[in-house]
């Protein structure tokens, strides 16, 4: 057993680091959760069976997207799901280079198993907050999740010539 990371947060600590470690540990808590009923799955696994069990079947791509995987890590988490008999990919109907992404009976039954994982956890990361507490906590990264993604999407605008004063050509002066 992982008796987890040496470093601990301090009155210090950067803000980033600190959510940093949060997560760390939520994995962490998640997957000892799911290692009590024996399923031998990874943190990666229970986010892309919970995508296809909230979202119904999706191509590779989409998935990839939606658990922030590259296309290669997705492949080797779909092959080891699909070789538990978790999930089956099928022919996209519109687009015959894609697969469609999709659980199986057997995903769905394992799926019921682990919904209250993540619960569980939460609820006792959040144990020492008041209702008020916890609000105002999903608020507060709520916000931050926003204006950083605001700063990545303008920082790309830039990036491509788009939002940036005089970024436009200029035009020739016509002669009369």
């Amino acid at each position: 057993m992982n008796p987890g990371p040496l470093i601990t947060p301090t009155s210090q600590e950067s803000l980033g680091v600190l959510i940093g470690l949060v997560r760390t540990e939520l994995v962490r808590s998640i997957e000892a959760e799911i290692a009590t009923k024996g399923l031998g799955l990874k943190f990666t696994q229970f986010l892309i069976l919970k995508r296809l069990a909230d979202l119904g079947t999706m191509t590779a791509t989409e998935l990839a997207r939606s658990v922030e995987l590259d296309g290669g890590a997705m492949t080797r988490q779909l092959d080891q799901l699909e070789g538990k008999g978790y999930l089956r990919r099928t022919p996209h109907e519109q687009d015959r280079r894609a697969l469609r992404i999709e659980l199986t009976e057997e995903g769905h039954a394992v799926w019921q198993q682990l919904t209250g994982c993540k619960e569980r956890v939460l609820e006792a990361a959040q144990r020492s907050l008041s209702e008020e507490e916890r609000e105002r906590l999903l608020d507060y990264l709520s916000r931050l999740l926003q204006a950083l993604r605001d700063k990545n999407n303008s920082d790309e605008q830039e990036q491509s010539g788009q939002g940036r004063p005089g970024a436009q050509r200029a035009r020739k002066p016509t002669a009369r």
